[in-house]
Formats: C-alpha cells, structure tokens, sequence
C-alpha cells in the first residue's frame, strides 16, 4: 500500500537527509513552528502506516474526516489532489505504544462539500499523507472523496402481472441513480421478501424478484425498495395475481332414459369445479351438459295362450288343463298375465266312485224337482217389485219436472255485484264460476266475486226490448248447490237464441271477469293477480298515403310509416302487438336472451314502397366487446331466424342502437325481437328494481314486494299492473341495478327494521335469485316478499333498506319509509303517461318534421350537386353514417334517413339537432354571405327553427289545426 523509499548507499541518504532539513525548514519558516527534533526513531526504518485514510462519502453538507496514524515518524501532511494541505488544517497528536513503546503520530483533517464541488479534475477527489522518518518518506493509500446522493425516481418500476398457477413471474426493478450505488430488497404487502427462506424466490439477479413456479399465496402487492446511506425509496407497487383456470370436473352417469317407452333423450354433465376458476380465471370452454337420444324398449305385457285339452279324470274324479303366459311373454317390465295358469274341476258331476262305494247319496228326483219350483217363483217375484219400483221413481220425476219454474239468474242478467256461495269440491264443472282455481277438497269456501261485462252494464238496448227470446242456461249457483233448477237469460228481440251481446261466448263468466279486472284493477277471488289483457298490448290504425304512427303506451314499442309508403289512393289497417304470453324463443345452447319484447307488425300482405321504422325499447348495456346483438324474425313453423347482427351492414335491414332503444327499418311484417349473446363475463345488462307494499292478511302484518326486471318499460307496466290489482304502494322511486353476466347470483336483504316495533320471521332477511333467473328472465318480472309485523297495534311507521346486490357485483339501495295506517294508497307515480289513450294517429300530425320541409330536405340531398350536398352529408351529419349501403338502394335516401331520425327523436319533439344539422352544411358549403343567403339549406333552418312540431303520440308536444295552417303557409310561402 505505501510507496517507500529506501536507502541505497551513503551518498544518497546524505542527500535525502539535506532536502528532508530543506523541506522541514520551509514548513517551519512557514508557519513559524519549528520541528521536533528529539523524536525517538528506530534506525534503519521507515514510517509504517498503522491507519490509512477511507474512501468517504459527504453526506448533505456534512464534511468528512480523513485520518492517518504512522509510527515512526517526525511528521505527517496531506496531500490532496496532487497539491499539499495547509498545516493550519491538519491536527495533530502523538501518543505512547504501550506494547512498543514507541511514539505515534496521528493527523486529521476536514474535507468540505465545498472543496469537493470546486474540484474539476479528470479523477475524483482523492487525498493521501505522506510521512517523514530519519531513514525517508512513505506514503498512504489514495483515498477518494464522493458527494452521496440518491435520486427519487425509479429507472425501472415493477409491473403487475397476472400469472397462471406454476407460472414463472419475473418483477424487473432498477433502482434510481445514486453514490454509493444502492441496494435493493423487496417487499411483498409491505414485508421483507427473502431468497433465503423460500427457495422458490430468487432476489439475487440484477435486483429483479423471480418466483420460479407461482402459487396462490404469491398474490400480493409488492414493491422494490432502494437505500444507500443518503435515504430510502420505494417504487410504485405492482400487484401480482395468481389465478386458477377452471377445469372440468369427470361427466357423470348417463341419466335413464326421460322417456319410459320409445325416442327419448339422456344427459350427463360436468362442472367447472375441477379446479374451479379462481381470481379471474377463465371459465370452462365447451358444454356442461351433453345430450343422446335413446330409444327405451316399451313394455310387453304377458298374454295367455289357449287353454290345453283337459287331462284324463283322476282317481279323485278330477281333470286339469293348463295355460302358458307366453302370448306373448312379458317383456321390458311388461305386467304377468292375471288370473291362474291351472284349472281343476270335477268331472263326474257330482257323482263319485272310489273303490266301488258312493262318495255321497242322491237325493230321489222329486225332491230335486220340488227345490227348482220354490227357487224360480222367488227370482221371479222380486223382478216384479223391482220393475214396479223403477216405473214409480219414473212416473214421480217427470210430475216433478212438468212444474217448469222459470228461475232467472240475476248475477247474468245484471252483471253486477252478486255474492254466490258455492262450495269447491265439485270439480271440473264447466258451469262452476271460476273453475280454473284449485278446489279445497275439505273446507267449503265462500267466495264474493263482482261478474262484470265490458261495455254491458251501461248499454241499457239490453235490457230495455226484454222478453220474447229466452235462452236457458244453468245457473252456477244452483249448480253449485246441486239444486237442478233452471235459469234463464233474456236476450233482446231480434236477437237469435244462441247468441250473446258484444260478441261473448258461453264462457262469459270467467272472460267478463277477466276484461272488467284489467278494466277496473280487480281480482279474481283467491286468485292470482291478473295482468294486462292481450288486448291492451294490441294497436291498430288505418294510414295511407300520408302515412302515421303507432304506439303501444308505456311499452317503449312503436311503428312510424312514413310518408309515401303506402300508394296514393290506397289505405292499410295496420295493427302492432306485442307478446305477453310465454316466450316462443328458445335456443339450444341456452346463450341467447330477449333483450326487449317480441312485437309484431302486420299485416302479412302488406305492400310498402319504403320501410317502416320500429322502436324496441332494450335492456342491455351495449358494448361490441361484451355482447353479439342480433335482430331475429319468427318463420312459419314458430321458429326463430336471424335477420342480421347489429354490428353489421345489410341491404335488407337496418338497425341503430341507443343506450335504451333500438330503432329497426324494416321491409317485411312480421314478428321481430332483439336477442343478445353475451361475449364475456363483462356483459351487462340493466335491471329495474323497485318496491312495493301493502297490508297483509290481518291488520297487524305488513307485507314488502321486491320486484327485479329488466329495464324495459313493457317489462316494468307489468308490475305496475300487477301491484295496482293489489292495492299495492310504490315505496321508493325504482333504481337500476347493472347485472354482468359472471354467473353470480342475485341476493335481496332486509336491513335496519326496528326490532322494538315491527318482527320479522328468523332466516327470512335474505333471499337469493340463481343467475339463470334473472339472467333468462326474458322480460318476466321476478319478485320476493318480506313479511313483517307489528309488535304493537300503535304502530303506524315503518323504515327499513332493501339491499339488492349481485355477488361480486353491483348493489343498490332501496330506503322505505312509509306510514301503514293509511286508508288511500298513493297510485303508482312510475308511468307518467298512464291516462294516454291516444295510440295511433295519422297524417302530418304525426310527425315532428313538416311534410313541406321533409320534401325540400329530400329534394335537396336526394341528388348530388357540384358542393357534394347529398344524402351521405346528411346521415353523416345526423350521426347516421353507418352502413350507408342500405341507404343506397332506397328510392330515397333522405327519405329514409329523416324516417329514422324521426324514430328516434319521437320522446324529445325538439327539432334543434336537425336544424343544426342542415345549418352546419350550409355553413361548411356557402363560399360567402350571399351564397348562403340562396342556399336552400338557411331557409330549412329557419323554418325548423321557428315551425312547431306536429302533434305526436302519447305525451308528445301537441299543435293545433290552426297553428300547422299558419305553419305550412310559413314553409311554403
């Protein structure tokens, strides 16, 4: 380490020793000092460093200490940088050895940051000392001098990774630049991660963390942590998630055949449990459930065949004969043939010998003779009293029935309110009110039902021309009873006997029951909630040449036919209806969901010169990624077709989706629902929650409903309709509830009931819908029911939540608080169109767009000008560019264009999009103030800017006659 310097003949050390007194004697004429000269020495020996100075660091502004300590030795200096140090700055003191005894000399000095900034050398800032002895000079180490610091900023951050089970995961870290260089560990949620006791970690290599073969307990937030003597820091944090794809679990038995005799089918399934997907893992791919046809042998029941020949007569004056259950034999759990396979009988008549002697004496014949005699006169006897018996009943029943009371029913005639007491035990009884319901088969009940006519009660023509005609017919009431009077109803004259008013049928006890309920809001007796009539979700109008609009009310359903769609002179009666019964789509692999309802429009020989334009109100969150939207059409044979994705261009079919509706062109009649198939597990689709309540059976108990439904208006006006026949009261304004297709179920929870006033059953909080329930709910309202009640007739308030989530999902909130002693219940505030009756209208009242202005926009855009105005501007500028190629093959596009923009600004009535619309191209196209001033397009500006819509349908602005004159003049003038 020292550089010595040593003696190599006399000569040489006297000239040493003259430049040493030299130099000593600068120093001391220096600094005024003068050197020591008794030090003791150790002939023939150089100074020997017993410490040499460090590499050091400054740390701030903190200055460092340099030390040098040799023996023996007259003296010490710095040199730093090639240039020697002051000795004002050096300090100095000398000890004893007490092993040696020797004197030690020792020198320290003080390196600033200041000095370190100010070097500029080719090397770093280093220093060394020198030390003098008699025999020459040695000297230390170099030691160099660094400013520490640490930066802040990462080079390199982790990244999260997301890493299969028994992957490798590799965290790449490089620490911030930094003097000294700093040193890495890792920390995994915020403890130290060590190689040193888990072999499955590595934190060796290039300050990166590798995990050779992941498991699930390597899920976690880790970070990188860089420190050198200056500070510590921490890089952003990675999250690292292990997941687990699922697996197949082996296929089960093939179940038995569902059938029992014939074609039939077999399944046998398999879960995804195996192992099941965790932390995001996908899902199985392929069937859960796979499908066979089997044919199970029918069952063969046994036959007998013929009788044998009887055997030969035994000793014991009997003969058998036999017969075989093998005609056919019973097969495949076919039932044995009934009754003996042997016979036996006495084949002497009576008359026996055994060994020569009678078995039994025969009596003398005229005893035998005397018997027969006595035998017939008593069968003959009692057929006489029996035959006079039958004659009697007969003659008694046909005096009874010659009495021929007319018994009028007057709860047929009426068709008011008539209470009938009538026992449910009878079943199957076409004439017994209501006997669809279930019978009590011990308890008779008494039912009070109001039998209601639609239109009859207030047609007095009824009743006013009464008697000549009478039909009978058997009063339910005296049935019920088994009373075999008869009643009668009075038809008016000129009526023929078999025919009722309005149309009804024989059935017109349970029919009128039905239409005067959805009418009125009433309910069968004991019977189940009765919703919209199929009537109510039919539509009809008569539309020609100038074309119209129908509506189905609060549906989110409607038809426009625009203007020339049907041909002069011509008129259509057009009818909408939509589907309320059960859903006829269904498909095989189980994927596909009705998103809104299934309508239909007609009729089937209807004959258009350009499409009509449907709205269909959907339930989906619409999202390319997650769903596969198609449009399908019902066949002839029920079946489904697809008609085309909403995603793709056709010629034949349009199709723009909002978030809410879909807005169909479409050619042909028929009946249309929008279907969805859901891509990934992040597909969602939007249901409606809301509760409702009532009283329940006795005053005491309070009754919550808690309805979940796709948000659709038409699936929604079927709750409305089913609680309004309830009495029921909406308890809080509906909320939506996304519901992602990730298989997890849906959970309702009754939370905060004051435990002091109101009781609920135990385990009754929380109720749970599978996913395949809401997910396939196809536009059917699901619902559950909390039961609670009073611990104190006083009571009168009740407040609670209603929390509907879905696992690992969303969740909702619905805050009750509503008063149980009220007498009138608020009607269901939802719908605020629920009084509109108007759904159809024709002419130019339905439309929003003037006729005169439609037919300049059409004229303007239908043809191609020099300025490039043309219809492909328009859809461009009405946010329709999609899928321009069925524009194209209209007769015209501009047409079609506002017949679709028409569909779907019907709800707003606000024309301002379109004005915007036509005074942006004017704009873009007018070269200067005077060609816009010809240009057609200001003049539709400002007739769509000051004209008022027409009148829609159901709740949309209205117009009068008066005001569309004044309008049209101002357009045409």
């Amino acid at each position: 380490m020292s550089v010595i310097v040593t003696q190599k003949n006399t000569a040489l050390l006297s000239l040493w020793e003259f430049r040493l007194g030299i130099c000593f004697s600068l120093f001391a004429g220096a600094t005024g000092d003068i050197l020591p000269d008794s030090l003791p020495s150790v002939p023939g020996t150089l100074p020997h460093f017993l410490k040499e100075p460090e590499d050091s660091y400054i740390i701030k502004s903190n200055p460092i200490k340099l030390l040098c300590r040799a023996v023996p030795a007259l003296q010490i200096f710095f040199k730093c940088n090639g240039e020697w140090v002051h000795q004002n700055e050096h300090v100095s003191r000398e000890y004893m050895d007490q092993n040696t005894g020797l004197k030690v000399r020792e020198v320290l000095i003080n390196v600033s940051r200041q000095q370190v900034e100010d070097f500029h050398g080719p090397e770093d800032y280093w220093c060394l000392c020198v030390a003098w002895s008699h025999l020459g000079t040695s000297k230390s180490r170099k030691a160099t001098v660094h400013i520490a610091y640490l930066r802040k900023n990462f080079e390199q951050d982790p990244q999260g990774k997301e890493v299969p089970i028994k992957g490798m995961i590799v965290l790449h870290c490089r620490p911030p630049e930094g003097v000294p260089t700093a040193e890495v560990e890792w920390l995994k949620n915020e403890e130290l991660v060590s190689s040193l006791t888990d072999d499955n970690i590595d934190t060796r290599a290039d300050h990166n963390l590798i995990i050779n073969e992941a498991r699930l307990s390597d899920s976690g937030n880790y970070t990188c942590l860089a420190s050198n003597i200056v500070a510590k820091r921490r890089s952003a944090t990675a999250t690292v998630v292990v997941f687990v794809n699922g697996g197949w679990s082996l296929w089960t038995e093939w179940s038995p055949c569902n059938v029992p005799c014939g074609r039939g089918v077999q399944k046998r399934s398999r879960t995804c449990t195996n192992p099941a997907p965790l932390n995001g893992g996908a899902f199985c791919q392929g069937m859960s459930v796979q499908k066979i046809t089997c044919n199970a042998l029918c069952p063969i029941d046994g036959g007998w065949e013929k009788w044998s020949e009887w055997t030969a007569c035994s000793v014991q004056c009997e003969r058998q004969r036999r017969r075989e259950c093998n005609n056919p034999p019973p097969r495949h759990r076919g039932i044995m043939c009934e009754g003996p396979s042997n016979a036996t009988e006495n084949c002497t008549g009576g008359m026996c010998t055994q060994n020569g002697k009678l078995l039994h004496d025969v009596k003398p014949q005229s005893m035998d003779d005397s018997n027969d005699v006595a035998l017939y006169s008593g069968l003959g006897s009692g057929v006489i009293v029996v035959a006079v018996l039958v004659v009697a009943v007969m003659l008694y029943r046909r005096s009874q029935s010659n009495y021929g009371v007319d018994v009028i029913d007057s709860s047929a005639l009426t068709g008011g309110f008539q209470s009938f007491t009538f026992k449910t035990t009878r079943q199957g009884s076409p004439l017994l009110l209501n006997s669809s319901l279930q019978p009590e088969l011990t308890v008779g009940r008494t039912y009070s039902s109001p039998i209601c006519f639609k239109d009859f009660i207030d047609n007095k023509e009824l009743f006013d021309h009464l008697p000549d005609n009478k039909v009978k017919v058997q009063s339910s009431f005296m049935v019920s009873l088994g009373v075999a009077d008869r009643a009668e109803y009075h038809a008016p004259k000129g009526h023929p006997p078999e025919t009722f008013p309005r149309g009804l049928n024989r059935d017109y006890s349970n029919s009128t029951v039905e239409r005067r309920s959805t009418k009125k809001g009433l309910l069968t007796p004991n019977g189940p909630p009765l919703t919209p009539t199929k009537d109510q979700m039919r539509t009809t109008g008569v539309f020609g040449h100038l074309g119209g609009r129908l509506v189905v009310p609060n549906t989110g359903v409607s038809l426009l036919v625009p203007h020339g769609a049907i041909t002069e002179d011509t008129s259509w009666e057009m009818y909408m209806v939509i589907n309320q019964g059960e859903s006829s789509f269904q498909t095989e692999e189980g994927c596909e969901i009705l998103l809104g309802p299934e309508v239909t429009y007609g009729p089937l020989g209807l004959d258009l010169s350009s499409p009509v334009a449907m709205t269909i109100a959907h339930c989906a969150e619409v999202d390319t990624e997650n769903w596969n939207i198609q449009l399908k059409r019902k066949t002839q044979d029920n079946s489904w077709e697809e008609v085309m994705s909403v995603e793709d261009e056709s010629t034949f079919c349009y199709c723009l989706m909002d978030s809410s509706s879909c807005h169909l062109l479409l050619d042909q009649p028929g009946s249309y629902a929008l279907v969805g198939e859901p891509l990934t597990q992040a597909a969602v689709k939007r249901l409606k929650l809301a509760v409702f309540g009532s009283m329940g059976a006795t005053p005491m108990h309070y009754s919550l409903r808690v309805y979940c439904v796709d948000d659709t208006p038409y699936a929604f006006q079927g709750v409305v309709a089913t609680e309004t026949s309830r009495g029921g009261q909406l308890l809080e304004e509906p909320k939506m509830l996304p519901f992602r297709g990730n298989t997890f179920s849906l959970q309702v929870y009754i939370q905060d009931v004051p435990q002091f006033l109101w009781s609920i059953k135990p385990f009754t909080t929380c109720q749970e819908f599978s996913f395949s329930q809401v997910w396939c709910s196809n536009q059917k309202p699901l619902h559950c029911a909390f039961s609670l009640e009073r611990n104190s007739p006083t009571t009168t308030q009740l407040s609670c939540k209603i929390s509907v989530r879905q696992v690992k999902g969303h969740e909702q909130i619905l805050q009750v608080y509503t008063s149980v002693a009220e007498s009138k219940k608020e009607s269901v505030p939802f719908f605020t169109q629920t009084d509109c009756t108007v759904t159809s209208q024709a002419g130019p009242k339905a439309f929003k767009i003037p006729l005169s202005i439609r037919q300049r926009i059409c004229a303007t855009f239908d043809t191609a000008n020099a300025k490039g105005k043309d219809w492909q501007l328009l859809a461009q500028k009405l946010n329709l560019e999609r899928n321009l190629s069925y524009f194209l093959k209209q007769q015209s596009p501009s047409a079609v264009i506002l017949s679709l923009w028409e569909a779907r600004h019907q709800d707003t009535g606000d024309l301002d999009s379109l004005a915007s619309a036509l005074e942006e191209i004017g704009k873009i196209h007018s070269k200067s103030a005077a060609a816009k001033s010809q240009d057609p397009e200001s003049d539709l500006v400002h007739n769509l800017g000051t004209g008022s819509p027409g009148n829609p349908v159901c709740g949309m602005g209205e117009l009068t006659n008066h005001e569309t004159a004044n309008s049209v003049q101002e357009y045409t003038g």
